[in-house]
């Protein structure tokens, strides 16, 4: 999918595509037009700052306008939409793709090919991250008997080898005790095709990234089996750039930075409206979209690199050296912070508290209801009634993870609710609570106890 926008020196204009400029101030265009290619993944949804949103918003095309406006230059920016991080580092490493947005795995990987192939890269932003690993999850189908990772022992597991998702699915395979290389039947698929092989019953379980688990699990096609956030370890999607565009183009690289910074201000300050926006440019749910990037959303977004980020990176290439996609990658070395600091020099947003319960409704209200507990959510929902209510959302009572309220496991602790994304979860912390009377409950039944 292929999107062009052209930019006059202070208007707008429409134009044709101008194929793999690759921020050359020359070419079919004339000698005075810049096209700058923004490579992004509009499903993965947390990456919507830098990608689907931004670009739906208009800001960096604003910020270049006026760059034009002084410099007599005609901008043109050419986005193009990809399923993953992979054909955006092949195509950035082919010269042809300026700007990227992937997650941390694929990040590891652009590093290292860019540097093989004499096209190196930089990390220069962060978009949406999860200090837990929350943002990526394994799910099987809804009858299917497996209760925990432990279970994938033999089994046939969709994942897309190099990725995020498929990190995941290695360290919480090792915690089980079973060996990720031989210890299960691992499927090397596309996440759409992944999905699809769930449902056919041709693989047993799916590990993938946002938003594929929340998706499948919102449309009763599949149950969370792990949740990543059990890794504790941060998993985030951020910005890279080609080091040669960034030297030769360090001003239109600062508009980008300026106008993602714009995009996930617009994003924490309004996020009912920039679910829907999301929705409406991808065909995603927007109860979905809203899982991940809302108020109380499984991502935070921040352009900033923390360290806490940048530590994790480094633990993540060990992995990928295991499975033989990178030798050694210097994270330091990849990481330039300056254009960053350079564009934005405001503070960084502080970093987000746990999640609250949250009641969308479908009364047009430009905001979601927020609860200090599940009970006093349920209680809410109980009150609305089904048809009056979009989605309701409640946090893992362990990791904080948000799940939807109806698909989470709710355990009833006397008169305290607590909610779990996965059936591991909530019977582990049943098994830990014996003495209590702890025990599992329907949806149901956990509404039927709210008055």
């Amino acid at each position: 999918m292929l999107r062009t926008r052209a930019l006059a020196p202070a208007l707008l204009l429409l134009a044709p595509l101008a194929g793999g400029c690759g921020g050359s101030a020359s070419g079919a265009d004339g000698p005075r037009t810049v096209t700058v290619t923004v490579g992004y993944q509009s499903k993965t949804i947390n990456t919507v700052t830098a990608g689907t949103l931004l670009r739906s918003l208009g800001y960096f095309e604003q910020e270049l306008a006026a760059r034009g406006a002084k410099d007599g230059v005609t901008y043109k920016v050419d986005w193009q939409d990809y399923a993953t991080g992979a054909p955006i580092t092949a195509q950035m490493t082919a010269g042809k793709i300026d700007i990227g947005s992937m997650g941390d795995f694929p990040l590891l990987i652009n590093a290292a090919r860019g540097k093989e192939l004499g096209q190196p890269t930089r990390l220069v932003s962060v978009t949406g991250y999860n200090l837990r690993g929350g943002l990526n999850t394994i799910v099987t189908a809804p009858g299917a008997k497996l209760e925990s990772t432990a279970d994938l022992r033999g089994r046939k597991v969709s994942t897309s080898v190099g990725s995020a998702a498929d990190g995941t699915l290695v360290r919480a395979l090792q915690r089980a005790g079973i060996d990720p290389a031989t210890g299960v039947q691992k499927l090397n698929q596309q996440p759409s095709v992944g999905a699809s092989a769930l449902q056919a019953g041709s693989a047993d379980a799916l590990s993938q990234f946002v938003a594929w688990p929340g998706q499948l699990a919102y449309e009763g096609k599949a149950k969370a089996l792990y949740d990543g956030a059990e890794l504790n370890l941060p998993t985030f999607h951020g910005v890279t750039v080609r080091q040669k565009f960034a030297a030769q183009r360090a001003g239109v690289l600062d508009d980008f930075l300026r106008a993602q910074r714009k995009a996930t201000e617009y994003l924490r300050t309004q996020p009912v409206a920039a679910a829907e926006s999301v929705a409406k440019e991808t065909g995603l749910p927007a109860e979905v979209v809203y899982l991940y990037n809302g108020a109380n959303g499984i991502a935070t977004f921040d352009p900033a690199l923390r360290p806490e980020l940048l530590a994790a990176l480094k633990e993540d290439v060990p992995v990928l050296k295991d499975a033989k996609l990178v030798g050694d990658v210097d994270v330091d070395a990849f990481t330039d912070p300056a254009p960053l600091k350079r564009a934005v020099p405001e503070a960084d947003y502080p970093v987000a508290g746990p999640a609250r319960p949250e009641l969308w409704l479908k009364n047009g209200e430009p905001a979601t209801r927020t609860f200090d507990t599940p009970a006093a959510l349920l209680k809410a929902l109980k009150d609305a009634g089904p048809a009056a209510v979009r989605a309701a959302y409640v946090p893992d009572a362990v990791t904080g993870t948000p799940w939807f309220a109806d698909k989470a496991v709710w355990v009833a602790e006397g008169a305290e609710l607590r909610a779990f994304v996965t059936p591991a979860g909530a019977k582990s912390y049943v098994d830990g609570h014996a003495g209590s009377g702890a025990r599992i409950v329907g949806f149901a039944e956990a509404e039927g106890m709210v008055s």
